[in-house]
């Protein structure tokens, strides 16, 4: 059930929503309104969903779609009520706009060249160069945990463990974690794909030990059993997100660094006097980097020891 402060908290959201967005297709792209004889599309309500606090974009869009149609509509009539009244010709709006379309023809030539640019070879490419970095092979364990909502039951269950208790089956019985079906048991993982509390208490562990301390982190108390380590390499399919984001890093890069190079550039200090020390010719404008797919966080899932799984 929604709360009266959330479904309010949600109409101000949406104001924040983004200016551009990569477009579906016509045929996708259905007619979700009317209003005063002009259609509002599925787009419309989609980008103004992708501007949404990250708790909201996780629920399915049918579960918002009242709501956003209701935002959608508003903003078309709000807009439409702009233009007869001449809002445009403020010398202030003229000049929003002028920065809000430059913004726009930036962000998707940026998107462009990231498309055209990424292919399977440069691909295969990198990854074949990031296996021969020396920390390419990293280190894994396989564990199993017990999550508890208080130190004391998480110190209660070490001593049942340590009077012989089947680690599997106690994680069944009194683990409050998604993982507890399985026994508790993680798979493996590497040291990055934990909370840094929990990560470091299981690579401490040597196979078979148990942690004697309860391990306390976001998610609640944790009692840890390591039961292999290993060395492996990320495959091509989890090195992925990885290697796309550095891709179109450079990709980006070289196109900002070629279109210097063509530029008449002329610097001035914040009083109007020329700049005579500019910048190196090769730097990239703040945030240009950030136009790539957030893939960095893309790391396999491993149950509830992800941070956000508990």
């Amino acid at each position: 059930m929604w709360a009266k402060q959330g479904v309010a908290a949600l109409g101000i959201l949406v104001l924040g929503a983004p200016v551009w967005a990569q477009q579906p297709s016509a045929d996708e792209d259905t007619v979700v309104a009317i209003v005063d004889g002009v259609a509002v599309h599925r787009s419309e309500l989609e980008e103004v969903a992708r501007g949404l606090p990250e708790q909201f974009q996780q629920m399915p869009l049918q579960m918002l779609y009242g709501i956003l149609l209701d935002r959608v509509i508003d903003f078309r009539l709000l807009a439409n009520e702009a233009e007869r009244l001449d809002v445009a010709d403020d010398p202030a709006v003229e000049a929003a706009l002028a920065r809000a379309r430059a913004d726009v023809l930036r962000d998707a030539l940026v998107q462009q060249k990231i498309r055209e640019e990424t292919t399977a070879d440069k691909l295969r490419e990198r990854y074949e160069g990031l296996k021969q970095r020396e920390d390419f092979a990293q280190q894994e364990v396989h564990a199993r945990h017990i999550l508890t909502e208080s130190e004391e039951e998480a110190r209660a269950v070490i001593e049942e463990l340590q009077g012989g208790a089947d680690f599997a089956a106690l994680a069944e019985e009194r683990s409050v974690g998604p993982s507890a079906e399985g026994g508790g048991d993680l798979g493996f993982f590497r040291r990055e794909q934990m909370v840094p509390e929990f990560a470091e208490a299981a690579f401490a562990l040597e196979p078979g030990e148990i942690t004697t301390e309860p391990v306390q982190t976001q998610f609640g108390w944790h009692v840890i059993k390591v039961l292999d380590r290993r060395t492996a390499e990320p495959t091509f399919a989890e090195s992925e997100p990885q290697l796309r984001q550095e891709l179109a890093r450079d990709i980006v890069t070289a196109l900002v660094a070629d279109l210097r190079e063509d530029a008449e550039i002329e610097r001035f200090n914040l009083d109007g006097t020329p700049l005579e020390a500019a910048p190196e010719a090769g730097a990239v404008a703040p945030g240009a980097g950030d136009v790539a797919p957030e893939a960095g966080d893309a790391a396999p899932e491993a149950g509830d020891a992800a941070p956000t799984a508990e």
